[in-house]
């Protein structure tokens, strides 16, 4: 489960210090830090989440997010990304805060509902169904064709059968060269 933070720095050219704060807050329950970035160094504290948090924040420090590996129910509750930024010009220093919640909310993985199942399996009866009656039109349509052609060929048959008339007898004059 990816933690996303993004917090844009609006002068890239000026020199900056950023610190990274992360938080969790269960329901119903006090809010405790759970991860920090200071000084370039990405550390995760004793919490629930330890051994399973991972840091993919970019270098330039404008996504500071964590992954959460191995999400279960108990995982539930508000995560607070808190980013301080100190900016360095040369006359002074400004600092700016940006804070992202993300409240995360797992469920168990839902089985599939006696509904869904019965669709299934209509779906698989309505689908052999339709294979059979394609299969009879198939069979039906070819009977049909077959026996067209055969009484063509008859007619065929019939209509060579006819003697052919002499030369003599051609009601259209041949000419002999």
């Amino acid at each position: 489960m990816t933690l996303l933070c993004i917090s844009c720095m609006q002068r890239e050219e000026v020199f900056a210090v950023t610190n990274v704060e992360w938080f969790y807050q269960p329901r119903n329950g006090n809010r405790s830090l759970i991860f920090e970035y200071n000084e370039g160094k990405p550390r995760e504290l004793l919490s629930p989440f330890k051994g399973r948090l991972q840091w993919i924040g970019s270098k330039d420090l404008q996504d500071v997010s964590l992954i959460l590996h191995n999400v279960t129910i108990t995982d539930s509750g508000r995560f607070i990304c808190n980013v301080n930024r100190t900016l360095h010009f040369e006359a002074h220093q400004h600092s700016t805060t940006s804070n992202v919640e993300i409240n995360l909310i797992v469920s168990e993985i839902e089985r599939e509902d006696f509904t869904s199942v019965l669709s299934e399996i209509m779906m698989y009866i309505l689908l052999a169904f339709l294979t059979l009656w394609l299969l009879i039109e198939v069979v039906y349509c070819y009977r049909k064709i077959s026996k067209a052609e055969e009484v063509t060929q008859e007619s065929v048959t019939d209509y060579l059968a006819i003697p052919s008339e002499n030369k003599e007898n051609c009601p259209v004059p041949v000419e002999e060269q």
